[in-house]
């Protein structure tokens, strides 16, 4: 009899809903906030899964809407974004908006995080701005010292938040509510980024089913395709150095691999891996890797090497 798996949330509306005052003093740095309501973001013509539109009132700002925009990784086309969210919130509601975006993964140093939209044309001038959080720019510590659970999932990839101890941290507190088990999932998967997959896997608990559950699963998917390229690299310059440029770089590739097969099928993905491993032509290695990002099935990804 097959498990049925329960059906989560770990969707930016859940996690900010796990302390929804305590979110919003957060991020916009204002005390004594009351949550009125997590309203709806979906507009007429936009609908946005990482947007959350929470209604909130203070004593000395009155009533107001906290426009909460939260990104897998920093896009160019953010601020132009930010400035339609704003504006389709304050018609909706009638409301003053405070929009806020929250970058999670560091983009490459190339890209300029910026917090304003400027526009001029003719004699029409258009400007928005909004706060700006990089999550690796937040301590841990914080987390843990206000506390703010909505953060916990995110504590790998925070300012010192790095270390096996800490991720185990949060991992206890995530534990002992019933309601945040859930996101030991999402806490794993940001791991990924700063521990060894086999320290994960034994710290906690790894359920495929239910990190797919989440709306940023593709973006998920594509960021392990990426970390597994990236260690690939790495660990094939350094065996490479080491055995021999072939043999290392078959190695840094297969490391890639199994990282993102691990990301995208869970338990299927080890199996598989057993019959990849053997396999030392580099092209189609290389090719195996990619189209980890476009497959949908096991026997889709064997058409690639069983030609």
């Amino acid at each position: 009899m097959t498990k049925k798996t329960k059906k989560v949330d770990i969707s930016s509306k859940r996690i900010i809903g796990i302390a929804p005052s305590r979110w919003v003093e957060w991020v916009s740095g204002i005390a004594n906030v009351t949550v009125k309501e997590i309203a709806s973001s979906d507009f007429q013509w936009l609908s946005r899964e990482g947007d959350v539109l929470v209604s909130v009132s203070t004593p000395e700002h009155g009533e107001f809407m906290v426009l909460n925009e939260i990104q897998l990784r920093y896009d160019t086309e953010m601020p132009r974004r930010m400035r339609a969210y704003a504006a389709l919130a304050e018609e909706k509601y009638k409301k003053p908006v405070y929009p806020v975006l929250v970058n999670i993964l560091q983009p490459s140093p190339k890209t300029k995080i910026v917090n304003s939209y400027k526009s001029e044309f003719l004699d029409v001038r258009a400007y928005q701005n909004y706060r700006v959080i990089n999550l690796w720019e937040v301590e841990a510590e914080a987390v843990f010292q206000q506390p703010l659970p909505s953060l916990l999932p995110f504590i790998p990839i925070l300012k010192g938040g790095g270390k096996e101890a800490t991720v185990r941290k949060a991992l206890q507190l995530l534990r002992e509510d019933e309601q945040l088990l859930e996101l030991e999932n999402l806490l794993a998967f940001f791991a990924t980024f700063v521990l060894k997959t086999e320290i994960i896997q034994q710290i906690m608990r790894w359920d495929m089913a239910v990190l797919q559950q989440s709306p940023w699963y593709q973006q998920i998917l594509q960021e392990g395709i990426e970390i597994g390229e990236q260690r690939g690299e790495q660990r094939g310059i350094e065996i490479g150095q080491q055995r021999g440029e072939q043999r290392g770089i078959v190695s840094g590739i297969l490391s890639g691999i199994e990282i993102g097969l691990e990301l995208k099928f869970g338990e299927l993905g080890k199996e598989i891996f057993s019959e990849i491993k053997t396999i030392e032509n580099i092209q189609v290695l290389e090719t195996i890797l990619t189209s980890l990002k476009t497959v949908e099935t096991i026997d889709q990804l064997r058409q690639i090497y069983l030609k």
